[in-house]
């Protein structure tokens, strides 16, 4: 039987593709798909990890709640997976690499096709430029490739939420992982140019912790985030600390029934859904570590985030808020306090007209 010949399930003999040919035809395909399209085999979708909500109601976690365009979920997925496998420092786990069985598959499949690449040609260098030609995602195809050794090391599960524009990935509980500092790089190369503006994302938040909303948990968990802040020898704080609270519950209307219509039922269920009375509490988790600090909303020191997750599959009872304590250089003050965006405003409104 010829070298290119292989037979099916029923005995068949079934002409298998040159090599060559099969690699020419990859090549003329990609260039006709849009730029995330081609690394799509690389990165791909992960699926949603569904006990993650039930261990949000339970344990409070760290990890990413980034905005994106509605609508356009799976291309941001796509595109915060290769902004945060670079954020990454060299030497810490692959956190960028999402539970996703069928991405696992996908990626080894690759990896080990480019490994048969370069064992059977010695020009390795000449074949990696045919490969990719003038793809300019290239990076990409490295940076996964770098990922394979630890792809058992999964840390990230991608939450199903109720709301559009939104997606949430979180670590286990008790991963140690710096995402305040993972965010801080990513800012860092966007602005000397090593990262590309994005398409698609908008905002990536780095949670701290998460918790229910409730009056003890919150104020227990804002003063744990600010005796870190304040622990950290890279944060200068002047006396008395100036600080500010930032409140976003996005989603609650189409989550828990139109808070609208119904504020105050919901409020029953939930006072510190009111943002008054979330304000108080956070107030006062900051004062029980630093008693003489003042709130200032336009220079403040210390940034106080709770966001609102819009989980799905938790009772209508329920409610979680990822919590971060923040300096203000990852910060805007206007129109609110929010974590600042991956690309000003003024650019993305220039990107428009």
């Amino acid at each position: 039987m010829a070298a290119s010949e292989k037979v099916d399930d029923v005995g068949r003999t079934i002409e298998e593709e040159p090599v060559c040919e099969k690699r020419e035809r990859e090549e003329d395909e990609a260039e006709t798909l849009a730029p995330w399209e081609q690394h799509a085999s690389i990165i791909s979708i992960p699926r949603f990890d569904y006990t993650a909500p039930s261990s949000l109601l339970h344990h409070s976690h760290s990890g990413f709640l980034v905005t994106c365009s509605i609508k356009r979920e799976k291309s941001a997925t796509k595109e915060v997976m290769s902004i945060l496998g670079k954020a990454f420092p060299i030497g810490e786990e692959n956190a960028q690499v999402l539970k996703s069985s069928d991405a696992s598959k996908k990626r080894k499949l690759c990896a080990q096709e480019i490994e048969e690449d370069a064992e059977k040609t010695s020009a390795l260098d000449t074949d990696a430029l045919q490969e990719t030609g003038e793809n300019p995602n290239v990076e990409d195809f490295k940076s996964a490739k770098e990922s394979i050794n630890e792809e058992h090391k999964s840390l990230m599960s991608l939450v199903k939420l109720t709301k559009s524009g939104l997606l949430l990935f979180t670590f286990p509980v008790e991963t140690s992982v710096d995402t305040t500092n993972i965010v801080s790089r990513i800012f860092q190369y966007m602005e000397s140019g090593t990262l590309k503006a994005p398409i698609w994302c908008h905002r990536i938040f780095p949670v701290q912790a998460t918790c229910g909303l409730t009056e003890k948990e919150l104020r227990e968990t804002v003063a744990k985030l600010v005796q870190r802040f304040v622990d950290d020898k890279h944060n200068t704080l002047s006396k008395p600390v100036k600080f500010a609270a930032g409140y976003n519950r996005r989603g609650v209307e189409e989550t828990k029934g139109k808070i609208k219509k119904e504020a105050s039922e919901v409020l029953d269920q939930c006072p510190l859904l009111d943002r008054t009375k979330c304000f108080e509490t956070v107030a006062a988790g900051v004062k029980d570590i630093v008693p003489d600090s003042v709130v200032d909303l336009k220079t403040p020191e210390l940034c106080v985030l709770v966001e609102l997750l819009p989980l799905s599959r938790i009772p209508n009872s329920s409610f979680v808020a990822a919590v971060s304590v923040l300096p203000h250089r990852l910060v805007s003050t206007k129109p609110k306090l929010a974590i600042k965006p991956l690309v000003p405003e003024t650019k993305q409104n220039k990107g428009q007209n």
